[in-house]
């Protein structure tokens, strides 16, 4: 018992690493940012999630049989890093409205740090990207790669493929407990809320993409 105490107070005494202690401990970390503003590295995290989700959108295009490394990534962390910021506060005002009738109505800046932070394993999974790209080329943004490419090259495609789908994974289990922890909910509404909110943002993309497609047909 005595040990057991010992280690709590060293835990609730050691200073927070948010980058680090999100992977294990999400809920000390988002309590801990919950008074702290909107920071530069939200920002940059969630360019970073703007990015690789643009990376991604590139694949499903076969962007690799049509533009080099330089144009794809080049779009990639000027765009897409934009987009990112944009739907990072799009997200945050969508939460929430969401989380306003729950027992802790979230501040805006809460919800950006747990959708920000929350994206740490993403931005993790841009880096392995980046990596693979260097090493396989064009053929990392192509969906369906060609028969005759290297054993070596289809290994690396195929498990950097896993690892985006295991950190995209990562990352939602730290936004649910992040929306537990800062609305004071269970964890099972707390999931009920992130898969409503991501609903509504996909259907508010769809309706932008159906405005521009219908005033820009040209685009």
């Amino acid at each position: 018992m005595l040990g057991i105490a010992y280690a709590l107070r060293v835990m609730s005494s050691e200073p927070i690493r948010p980058l680090q202690d999100v992977w294990l401990r999400p809920r000390r970390v988002f309590r801990v940012l919950a008074a702290q503003p909107v920071g530069f590295v939200d920002l940059m995290l969630g360019a970073a999630q703007g990015a690789l989700g643009w990376l991604g959108y590139c694949r499903a295009q076969d962007a690799g049989a049509k533009f080099s490394l330089g144009q794809i990534f080049g779009t990639a962390f000027v765009v897409g890093s934009v987009l990112g910021i944009v739907s990072l506060y799009v997200m945050a005002a969508i939460y929430a409205r969401l989380g306003a009738k729950t027992v802790n109505a979230a501040a805006r800046r809460q919800v950006v740090h747990v959708l920000a932070y929350g994206g740490v394993p993403l931005a993790t999974s841009l880096c392995i990207w980046v990596l693979t790209a260097l090493l396989a080329g064009e053929a990392a943004f192509v969906q369906a790669p060609r028969p005759e490419l290297e054993g070596f090259i289809a290994i690396l495609l195929r498990a950097q493929f896993v690892s985006y789908v295991f950190f995209m994974a990562w990352s939602v289990v730290l936004e649910v407990m992040g929306f537990s922890e800062i609305l004071g909910i269970a964890v099972r509404k707390a999931f009920g809320i992130w898969v409503l909110g991501r609903l509504i943002g996909a259907l508010a993309a769809l309706f932008v993409f159906v405005l521009i497609a219908t005033l820009l047909p040209g685009t």
